[in-house]
């Protein structure tokens, strides 16, 4: 994110109130009637932050996430603009010294606003999407304590909300230049005040007479990207009245370890800026020799360098500082040949995209730095390179881009434009867009301005299922039009590349380096012409994600399904009446109807049934018993769903696709649909099914052919490698094993190796697992592990029902680690139960890594397995033991105790509080969020898995850690502060 040297930000020890309930103008308010939070109406606010926000802080109005409570708010459209009208107040302390500026810097206010300043009014102007630094010198009181009130006003055009919703409601607010979701969706229930606030960051910033304005940064390369060079544009201020005599400073610094800093550039540039001006400069560029390059997730390291602009006036001293991190990069697109989907390479390498759609963080706009860090996290756990960002939603944040920065998760950002509102919708309105379309253009280049600089960021998007006006795509298109150099032509064909001087210096376009592509159906996305080819949205039958005939595009922007979260999450946000399950209705025809509570319909649930096409994938188990049994059933779903959709896109890599985008990752409110991490920051088990299917070397059963499948997304060939695929029985019997040996895999591309043939072998058992491994030979370290649950062709999974009975012996070994509130534990889970002989190991002697105590790291210990017979099995746990036990107290060895053989199905861990913790009965006891290196995982006979969990708890409150699964019932606990 950028920064600035003498910044303050405001976000606290704001009030607000209804502007109708306030007696008082702006200026009484800011000279001599400063309101306080303990008078009446006043009351404290959440800034940044919007107004329904601030009122369920002070309750009130309740939660409107919370079961049927949103209907017990009053709609804008129902009140009128002036209830959601509010003032906001705080007070700040700045004292200036002679030739010191103050800016007062709002970086998002929805949708217009007066501002008051010790007396003196600004008004702003309208647009949700838009930065406002106002120079309050000289309005600055000589003690240097200040008052500030802001009265915000709504949308002016809020809509209605139809009697039947719809998506975007009337389609009204889209003649605004605002986020739209907040008149609902089919994913989403409307927001009542549509987000009226001072929504993004407040900040005062203090600079000479000369501040540094929005500097440009970009990067090319030569030398088959061994040399790199950093082209930079800043515009220059002068606020003085007389000529700026300054050093401009270039100064670039990589971190080596531990916050020791190398100076890899120093550049200094003197120059005079005349009084009262605005210049725009562009620095000599900078030569780097092997740069480290930031690639994306799963391409390689993040590398970012932390890139600080200065400038001394003469007589003066350091008038401004600016700094922002940097990764060296180059992203191209093109149509590919072969596919005819949209191919991304970065720094000249094809990626495979496998991503998901976002909306943004909080229908209410409550973001914060630790939960975009979060999400951000989990996608990139999931193994995810890309999340689009939805049109109906925001320009997501600087803070958002910081970590998809730090992560490698690039992203795709629309501007405000939906097929829905804008033109395509039924009824049909709004086809010319919004009603101001130079504020939309303004906006829009603000935006660019502020976001320009992450390396995450690679392409900019029209809107969404539509493009917008003509006047307004043609003046996108000209803005964002690339610099030759960036320019790309075809896959067979080398980029332009053209640095000459006729080109110009790239850090002067607005952007110049990333594509922008009208709409999000056009050109290699969907069917590139626009029309409605992304989709389905519903539960599917997992073979059919591998059917050449499931989707025809090469690039799929969207692509949906189900997303029931844990039951502790539906008691957490919905009363008793909304943990009823679904009413099974059979059909004639023998498929099943969901019929859903009335709080699971208003929260948007999607069925688990599709009848004509999908059978119930949840009877499939056997019949749900209550919510518990239902949540978990949906749990064994959601991995399969998943892993499916990814797997079978991933089977025609480069063949037929080049990527694919999950609509969607995660839900701005409590909904149903749609998920892989509900809005507690809990994840299902679709988030583990992602997570294993999009690794990027990675074994697979492809459920239409049977056939075993390598991918290798990665530029390395994989050689002397051996698979190895096991089938056990319910009854703890290993039925097939096969190995196949030898085997090379060439970069970026998917092998089919050979049929698993169980099904067709003599007596095949109707419900079986599949373990299947891809190792090294040379010292049987696994490379990829993937465990499936399959029942045989017109069967189902109904005999898993009494396999829940068997007792399967489980031991785990853990360590904790604490740091003040931080808690990371590290576990090793055995299967106890006896199994035969595996060739494959996952233990990386060369490559683990030791803590302070002698205990293993699990983040760089892939899954273990025993299976090299019981005496090595014994002995080399025994070896293990005696180096994690470099400190016995800092060990602990929990035994469940069981006497069966089998398969140890669908174990998952929990994080909670203590039973030392008082909480009241029923009360929501996680800890969340909780970061899991793996969770609804299986473990065959005698296989051990490490897992890495880490979790943050609040002051005073102890951890402890719950172990469940099919076997599992009830919980039990492995990890307990006494």
């Amino acid at each position: 994110m950028a920064e600035q040297r003498r910044k303050t930000t405001l976000d606290s020890g704001w009030v607000a109130a209804r502007s109708s309930e306030v007696h008082f103008t702006g200026t009484q308010l800011t000279t001599t009637h400063p309101p306080t939070a303990s008078t009446s109406p006043w009351m404290e606010a959440l800034v940044p932050g919007t107004v329904l926000g601030t009122l369920v802080k002070n309750k009130v109005v309740p939660d409107p996430f919370y079961g049927l409570q949103n209907e017990h708010i009053i709609d804008i459209a129902d009140s009128g603009r002036d209830h959601y009208t509010f003032w906001f107040f705080t007070t700040f302390h700045c004292k200036l010294s002679s030739n010191e500026y103050c800016d007062l810097n709002f970086r998002g206010i929805n949708y217009s606003a007066d501002v008051y300043l010790n007396g003196h009014e600004i008004v702003l102007p309208k647009g949700m999407f838009r930065r406002h630094s106002l120079d309050v010198t000289d309005i600055l009181h000589p003690d240097g304590t200040n008052l500030l009130a802001v009265l915000v006003h709504p949308p002016d055009h809020p809509g209605r909300i139809p009697p039947e919703g719809g998506q975007g409601g009337d389609h009204e607010i889209g003649k605004d230049v605002a986020t739209q979701y907040v008149e609902g969706w089919d994913w989403m229930a409307p927001i009542r005040d549509r987000n009226t606030g001072i929504w993004d960051e407040v900040s005062i910033s203090v600079t000479g007479p000369v501040k540094i304005i929005d500097p440009h940064l970009v990067s090319t390369f030569s030398d088959d990207y061994k040399t790199a060079y950093l082209h930079t544009t800043t515009e220059l201020e002068n606020r003085s009245s007389s000529t700026a005599e300054c050093s401009l400073r270039v100064q670039v610094t990589t971190e080596i370890e531990d916050s020791i800093c190398l100076v890899e550039h120093l550049q200094t540039q003197n120059l005079s800026i005349p009084a009262k001006s605005r210049v725009q400069y562009t620095f000599p560029e900078l030569l780097f020799s092997k740069p480290n390059l930031w690639w994306p997730n799963g391409m390689g390291k993040q590398s970012l360098y932390n890139v600080v602009i200065s400038i001394d006036i003469k007589g003066f001293g350091e008038s401004d500082s600016w700094s922002h991190h940097f990764g060296f990069r180059k992203i191209e697109s093109h149509i590919d040949d072969a596919t005819g989907g949209r191919l991304f390479k970065v720094n000249g390498e094809p990626i495979f995209i496998r991503g998901g759609n976002w909306i943004l963080s909080d229908g209410l706009l409550r973001l914060s730095k630790n939960r975009y860090n979060t999400d951000i996290k989990f996608h990139a756990d999931m193994n995810f390179n890309m999340i689009r960002c939805w049109g109906g939603g925001l320009a997501e944040r600087p803070e958002f881009y910081h970590y998809c920065d730090y992560y490698g998760v690039l992203v795709w950002q629309e501007f405000w434009i939906t097929g829905d509102v804008d033109g395509r919708g039924d009824p049909v309105s709004n086809p010319n867009g919004p009603l101001d379309h130079d504020l939309f253009l303004f906006c829009a280049r603000d935006t660019v301005k502020l976001l320009r600089n992450h390396p995450s960021l690679a392409l900019w998007v029209g809107g969404n299922e539509q493009i917008p006006p003509d006047d307004i795509n043609t003046a996108l298109k000209n803005d964002l039009r690339l610099h030759p150099y960036f320019e790309s032509v075809g896959e067979n064909r080398k980029p332009v590349g053209d640095l000459s001087p006729m080109s110009g210096d790239p850090s002067q376009y607005l952007d110049g380096t990333r594509i922008y592509i009208q709409g999000s159906m056009w050109d290699g996305f969907a069917d590139g012409m626009g029309n409605f080819t992304d989709g389905p949205y519903e539960i599917q039958n997992p073979e059919d994600f591998f059917k050449d005939s499931f989707y025809n595009y090469g690039f799929n922007p969207e692509v949906g399904s189900v997303g029931m979260p844990v039951a502790a999450t539906i008691r957490a946000t919905m009363p008793s009446e909304g943990w009823q399950i679904p009413v099974f209705k059979k059909r004639p025809d023998g498929y099943v109807e969901e019929v859903p509570n009335p709080i699971w319909e208003y929260h948007k649930y999607i069925p688990y049934s599709k009848p004509t096409k999908v059978h119930d994938q949840i009877q499939l188990y056997g019949a749900a018993k209550d919510l518990d049994d239902f949540c978990l059933k949906a749990q064994l779903v959601n991995y399969i769903q998943y892993r499916a959709l990814l797997e079978g896109w991933t089977s025609r890599m480069w063949s037929k696709y080049t990527g694919v985008l999950i609509w969607k990752t995660q839900n701005p409110w409590t909904g149903l649909r749609g998920q892989f991490y509900d809005h507690l920051l809990d994840q299902t088990a679709g988030f583990y099914g992602c997570r294993c299917a999009a690794e990027p070397i990675h074994i697979q059963l492809n459920l239409d052919s049977y056939l075993i499948e390598v991918v290798n997304t990665t530029s390395e060939e994989l050689s002397n490698v051996a698979i190895e695929a096991s089938v056990w029985d319910l009854e703890g019997t290993r039925a097939y094993y096969t190995v196949h040996e030898n085997i090379s895999l060439l970069p970026k591309k998917v092998a089919p190796i050979a049929e698993m043939k169980y099904p067709k072998s003599k007596n095949p058992k109707p419900v079986y697992f599949l373990l299947l491994k891809l190792y090294n030979m040379s010292d049987y370290r696994t490379i990829s592990r993937n465990f499936y649950w399959l029942h045989l062709s017109g069967a189902d999974y109904k005999l898993l029902e009494p396999y829940r009975e068997k007792k399967i012996p489980l031991e785990i070994t853990s360590k904790v680690v604490m740091d003040k509130f931080s808690y990371n534990i590290q576990m090793h889970v055995t299967n106890k139960s006896k199994g035969p002989a595996s060739r494959s190991s996952t233990f990386e002697p060369n490559s683990t890594a030791r803590l302070s105590d002698g205990f293993y790291g699990t983040h760089s210990l892939e899954t273990l397995h025993f299976g090299v017979g019981i005496q090595q099995e014994t002995g080399w746990f025994n070896r293990i033991h005696r180096c994690f036990a470099g400190k016995s107290d800092g060990l602990k060895v929990t035994e469940i105790k069981g006497s069966d053989v089998g398969v140890a199905f669908f174990l998952h861990f929990s994080v909670h509080t203590s039973k030392n913790h008082l909480y009241e009965e029923g009360e929501d006891t996680r800890i969340l969020p909780v970061h899991y290196s793996d969770n609804y995982f299986s473990l065959v006979p005698g296989e051990t898995m490490p897992i890495n969990i880490s979790f943050e708890v609040p002051q005073g409150v102890t951890p402890r850690v719950i172990l469940n699964g099919w076997n599992y019932d009830g919980g039990q606990i492995i990890y307990e502060v006494v």
